[in-house]
């Protein structure tokens, strides 16, 4: 299959905006809790739609008061809580447009950002978040930068005694101007080449999207769910969640602190999570080195292959009377414990971001809570495609959510149009004469298939593409991928375009190390300059990339492999706030390590050839 389109499951309003998605809410149901707040540790407070509603009608007020006016960029930067989601509806309510800033940002990135979009006012969460924001406009020197407020204090209260003179009938006419085609936030791309670039998302494109996704997520986003946010909400993943759930009813949480998070789970209880595959297979990861940790290894082992073999057989419709009683065994011995450190209402989760891979997907189905894998970008609102609660194959990353279409071109690229995708980059016409085709089609830059389903899958990103010195084209993704599920690996980036073979950079994850270090004789305060030229880990290396190898041909398998002392981190500019590698940079950066671990491999064949 070259093309697949999904037809709309739901006609909406081209007068709508996505404030009539509180709206609606707030006429069904105003004591429906929309969030959950976490005012002191393992205690939530709701905060129904009513609430919810008059809080961000206040903090509207005082944004218009403050001169805001329809159409004015506001930006909000910060971490992951409840003020986000409050703010970016305020924004909105006041007809303006949102810009989030990674919390994370330097202050020329922050620059960039204000600059580029004609940020009016930001919103900074901390005092340090400010001071970032104001070197920023003192360097730059940002004209269109007029007002600087924190979250934290009592700049928020202020703001809302400054609307107390607003009237009710001024934010109504404010909040109800916009429609399906206007202009609701600038997202900047996260920028694994160049500057990036600010993604112009509709109404439109929040408000189709979340009722045609709720059409076919209906079973795990409705009224009586709820989930915990914690990936950042500058991210477009977390962002259209915080409106779909919204949409639907649902009540959220919020959490910036991972690790604080499997606490935090465990008392808000959700019933489904999102959240990229470095998580998943951190929450597998940490599972199975407790276990092992405990003498239960191989216990582990079996029950982790066990919930695979079930997931698959249950997907092909066969499962055998003798693997599901080893399934319900398991099930009372390993699986209801997992699901109690999700907090134990778990059902679904959506995964997205980078490739999650079958096995995990099963493994995870297999313990009970279907991991509903998607694909899309900043550009498509976050879910082009998605697998679903009725409809889910997987190893893939689902069909297009209804409303949109996918297409594959003849090299490969896919194509995207429909609810979900934007309007264009904001002042970059040569970027959108580049990135849309003339008949309107979105070109994302990955690669990858449609089966004769309409199931799309992922094979790579087509600018990343390796080309070796013999000519053989190689996909990293799924190398990388495969090796970053390993227990002690954090990163791997796959080399060797115009090399005479494939290799990889490898960094090992702090985390998970003493875990595993520990019952193998080895001190877990070993400092990893040591550790990486440690005999028994460089042969576990080995294996990972050896088991990696067994997922593609022989060209394109890895024959040597650098271990580095040091993590990529988003600090270092290896990784951009999404976790997604800065390839160009990290080529730069180790372009000295790259060019070694070449030259010793020609040594050694050499070597091995004079003997």
């Amino acid at each position: 299959m070259k093309e697949h389109v999904v037809p709309a499951a739901v006609e909406v309003d081209a007068t709508l905006n996505i404030t009539d998605l509180l709206e609606r809410q707030v006429a069904e149901d105003p004591k429906n809790a929309l969030f959950g707040r976490q005012l002191t540790p393992g205690e939530w407070t709701d905060v129904s739609a009513a609430q919810f509603r008059e809080d961000v009608t206040g903090l509207a007020k005082g944004l218009i008061a403050r001169g805001i006016q329809p159409g004015d960029r506001v930006a909000i930067m910060a971490a992951t809580r409840y003020e986000w989601t409050l703010l970016d509806f305020a924004i909105w309510y006041a007809g303006a447009v949102t810009v989030p800033i990674y919390e994370t940002s330097s202050p020329s990135q922050i620059a960039w950002i204000v600059e580029d979009s004609g940020v009016k006012l930001v919103f900074a969460e901390s005092d340090s978040h400010a001071k970032a924001v104001d070197r920023a406009a003192t360097q730059e020197k940002l004209q269109t930068l007029e007002h600087l407020l924190t979250i934290e204090g009592d700049d928020l209260e202020k703001l809302r005694s400054e609307g107390a003179g607003v009237s009710d009938d001024d934010i109504e006419s404010r909040r109800s101007a916009a429609n399906l085609e206007d202009l609701a936030t600038i997202i900047y791309t996260s920028g694994t080449t160049g500057r990036p670039k600010g993604c112009q998302l509709t109404h439109g494109n929040f408000v189709e999207l979340s009722l045609n996704g709720i059409a076919s997520l209906g079973e795990a986003i409705n009224k009586q769910s709820s989930t915990v946010l914690f990936i950042p909400l500058a991210h477009v993943f977390a962002r259209f969640i915080s409106v779909i759930s919204v949409a639907a009813g649902a009540r959220v949480g919020h959490t910036a602190d991972i690790k604080q998070l499997v606490d935090d789970l465990g008392t808000f209880k959700p019933t489904f999570l999102l959240a990229v595959p470095r998580v998943f297979e951190k929450i597998y990861n940490a599972a199975m080195m407790k276990a092992e940790g405990d003498g239960k290894g191989k216990i582990f082992a079996k029950a982790a292959q066990t919930a695979i073999d079930y997931s698959a057989a249950k997907q092909d419709g066969k499962v055998g009377f003798g693997l599901k009683l080893k399934h319900g065994l398991f099930d009372k011995l390993v699986y209801s414990k997992l699901r109690a450190r999700m907090g134990g209402q778990v059902t679904h989760a959506v995964s997205g971001g980078s490739p999650l891979g079958a096995r995990l997907g099963h493994f995870f189905n297999g313990i009970g809570v279907l991991v509903m894998e998607g694909y899309g970008l900043t550009e498509t609102t976050a879910p082009l495609t998605v697998n679903t609660p009725t409809q889910s194959k997987i190893g893939t990353v689902g069909p297009p959510v209804p409303g949109n279409a996918v297409k594959i071109d003849e090299d490969g690229e896919i194509l995207a149009k429909g609810v979900a995708v934007f309007r264009g980059y904001l002042n970059r016409p040569d970027a959108n004469a580049e990135d849309f085709t003339d008949d309107g089609w979105y070109r994302t830059g990955d690669v990858g298939f449609l089966d004769e389903n309409g199931f799309l899958t992922i094979t790579g990103r087509k600018k990343e593409i390796l080309v070796t010195a013999a000519g053989k084209n190689v996909s990293p993704a799924q190398l990388e991928d495969q090796m970053r599920a390993d227990a002690i690996v954090s990163q791997a980036v796959v080399v060797g375009d115009g090399r005479p073979f494939v290799a990889a950079l490898i960094t090992l994850d702090s985390e998970t190390l003493p875990s595993w270090l520990e019952p193998r004789g080895i001190d877990p305060n070993t400092p990893v300059s040591e550790l990486i030229e440690n005999p028994m880990i460089r042969e576990h290396i080995q294996s990972v990339v050896d088991k990696a190898n067994t997922t593609v041909s022989r060209a394109e398998s890895i024959r040597s492999f650098k271990l580095l002392d040091k993590d990529f981190t988003i600090e270092s500019g290896h990784l951009t706030p999404s976790m997604k590698i800065r390839r160009a940079d990290v080529m730069k950066d180790y372009a000295d390590e790259v060019d070694k671990l070449y030259e010793d491999a020609a040594a050694q064949r050499e070597s091995q050839a004079g003997q």
